[in-house]
């Protein structure tokens, strides 16, 4: 029997992102990339993230996290699920303030009053041996991407996870899926990376479209709505605080110049909780 058989979950998302929680605390097991891609089928548990839960590695902390994709694939950092497991944990302590740890480092949450969840996603980085990319382009700020001239300059960076953000006339006039995919798997790009396609619509609000890496096209990527931010910032497009808004909704992003931290904003749903079954992760072997 799979051992994650009869093992409880819950499904939330935030801004329409779809989040599938394990919390694995209690009694971990591995969850490999074939159980991760078995549960995210339509027919399942589809799922842009999993947020699975393991004993804390660092005293303070009330779990580490690792990330899966729906693809099978880890990525360090998912701020929509990040918010989606910090409602969790509030809802289980009654302790609004909650503090995780990641691949990307410590996820510092709080749990506003109005149930609106603010997490610290840690200071973006512009090097491009810790975005990473294959080589080194100079100003990260700005870099034309061979193949893709037509979108004009890219701004690369990580949030914990690569991104390339392009500043379009129209996000909504661009075939996300066609060109979200090629750049995903750019030679530029080792890790691949999170494609975003943005518009300004007022000297603080931001429009944003977002092809994820390992989960396609997303209603809402919290690293991705940092990164914009942040982008917006370095452009000079923007002040440090935005409003980004993406298909499932609106982000409140703010780039904290004190320490260069980013900070997330916006609400999460919880849709049902469950027990996974063996039929659920049959064609996981």
């Amino acid at each position: 029997m799979n051992p994650l058989a009869n093992r409880p979950f819950v499904k939330m998302n935030g801004l329409g992102n779809e989040i599938l929680v394990l919390d694995l605390r209690a009694d971990p097991v591995e969850v490999p990339a074939a159980t991760a891609r078995a549960l995210a089928r339509p027919s399942v548990l589809p799922f842009d993230q999993a947020m699975v839960l393991y004993p804390p590695r660092r005293e303070g902390t009330a779990a580490f996290v690792r990330i899966l994709n729906s693809d099978g694939s880890i990525s360090a950092a998912c701020g929509n699920g990040t918010r989606c497991i910090a409602a969790l944990e509030a809802e289980r302590t009654g302790a609004a303030h909650t503090l995780f740890e990641s691949e990307a480092g410590l996820l510092d949450c709080h749990v506003r009053p109005d149930g609106q969840v603010q997490v610290d996603m840690g200071a973006p980085r512009f090097d491009w041996r810790e975005i990473p990319l294959a080589r080194d382009v100079g100003d990260t700020g700005q870099v034309i991407i061979p193949g893709f001239e037509a979108l004009g300059p890219a701004s690369l960076l990580s949030m914990g996870n690569p991104h390339a953000v392009f500043f379009v006339p129209d996000a909504n006039a661009l075939d996300v899926e066609q060109l979200g995919a090629a750049l995903e798997h750019h030679s530029l790009f080792p890790e691949r990376a999170n494609i975003s396609f943005a518009s300004l619509t007022a000297p603080d609000r931001i429009l944003l479209h977002v092809w994820e890496r390992g989960a396609g096209r997303t209603r809402a990527c919290g690293t991705a709505a940092c990164a914009t931010g942040v982008s917006a910032v370095r452009a000079g497009r923007t002040g440090r605080a935005v409003t980004v808004t993406l298909p499932g909704g609106d982000l409140q992003i703010s780039w904290r110049e004190a320490d260069g931290h980013v900070l997330m904003t916006g609400p999460v749903e919880r849709e049902f909780s469950g027990t996974l079954s063996t039929a659920m992760l049959e064609e996981a072997a």
